[in-house]
């Protein structure tokens, strides 16, 4: 199929953009890396009056270090953050989630914003963030604020980014020295959808975690902070997954999808667990 006729500007600044933004609204789409926008207008999913095309952008662009946190500018691609030293030592669980995403293609357009922003189940960011307690920027034409990754995402590819708003960054806090981090995920293929995946970040001592964070993705309309089996392994040994599997079955409500049904996913999930927490003891 062909894509629907549209208009379109390459927006010169920010400034620029959010201005279209606000004339046009829910009749415009933002255009980033266009990785995810563009099949879904050649299937005619969406039918903009309006494309604006935001990856000429320098000020969306790049990685940098703030006060106690990394700043991802929203037009940042998938590969430079794979290929990041900086992201490497000080929030290895991004470059941990890099490979799984899609294949090398995509990786080198696709951009965090633009996947943070569609909130597909099954992507890799969106559990990232939730796991890292990361806060996302969104500006418009009236003003500026930050969203929780906790609170941004609503559902399937729904979030708490209003019509005329634009994610311009992702704050990362850096976590110290004494945390590990680790990221599995299970797909039909390699580059396929996730069935099941887990982002994990724990503080380790001596073996035993605390303040572990499980998100998963894959087996909700959202990720999934996997709150009780996190609460079940506090100051337990890593290599000790029981009481986590055993929690999961609270906070996990897999749906079926085509390939996996309900309980299929829920004890994926479970064998994903002791994989990453072996992964952290490691």
């Amino acid at each position: 199929m062909k894509a629907p006729p549209f208009a379109y500007v390459r927006a010169r600044s920010l400034k620029e953009a959010l201005g279209l933004l606000q004339k046009h609204g829910e009749r415009a789409k933002i255009l980033a890396g266009g990785q995810s926008l563009l099949a879904a207008l050649n299937m005619r999913l969406a039918a903009p009056e309006l494309l604006i095309d935001i990856s000429r952008l320098p000020a969306l662009s790049g990685i940098r270090s703030g006060k106690g946190k990394l700043i991802i500018g929203a037009l940042t691609t998938h590969a430079e953050i794979g290929r990041s030293e900086e992201i490497r030592r000080r929030a290895p669980l991004l470059a941990q989630a890099v490979p799984h995403i899609a294949h090398a293609a995509i990786r080198n357009v696709g951009t965090i914003g633009g996947s943070l922003a569609l909130a597909d189940p099954a992507a890799e960011w969106p559990a990232c963030c939730v796991a890292l307690d990361a806060k996302l920027a969104l500006a418009s034409g009236t003003g500026k604020r930050k969203v929780a990754a906790r609170g941004f995402f609503e559902g399937p590819y729904t979030t708490a980014l209003r019509p005329r708003e634009i994610l311009t960054h992702a704050e990362i806090p850096v976590l110290g020295a004494d945390y590990r981090s680790a990221f599995v995920e299970l797909s039909l293929r390699r580059g396929d959808y996730a069935i099941v995946g887990i982002a994990a970040v724990a503080r380790v001592a001596r073996g035993a975690l605390s303040d572990l964070r499980l998100a998963f993705l894959g087996v909700g309309p959202a990720p999934v902070l996997a709150r009780k089996a996190m609460a079940a392994m506090e100051g337990r040994q890593a290599t000790d997954a029981g009481p986590a599997v055993a929690a999961l079955a609270q906070d996990l409500e897999p749906v079926a999808d085509l390939y996996s049904s309900a309980a299929t996913k829920l004890q994926l999930a479970r064998v994903l667990t002791g994989r990453v927490l072996t992964a952290l003891a490691a």
